[in-house]
């Protein structure tokens, strides 16, 4: 599901950078927030942008196909 933050969301969520992110540089990281009932995925350089949040079953799923082709 893709949205559109609103002023309060941003500032109820904790974001952090993924520790996968781009190197030291910045310029290429992928931002997330845990919610109780969603996992919440931004880009660094776009912090008003668009937001992909996903159900923690669906992000369990990702993280997992995602470590899987990580170590092809």
């Amino acid at each position: 599901m893709m949205r559109k933050p609103t002023a309060g969301d941003v500032s109820d969520l904790a974001w952090f950078k993924s520790s996968y992110s781009g190197g030291n540089d910045g310029n290429s990281c992928v931002e997330i927030a845990i919610a109780p009932r969603a996992i919440h995925v931004r880009d660094s350089k776009s912090l008003g942008g668009p937001q992909l949040a996903l159900p923690p079953a669906a992000w369990t799923d990702f993280l997992t196909y995602a470590s899987r082709d990580a170590e092809a």
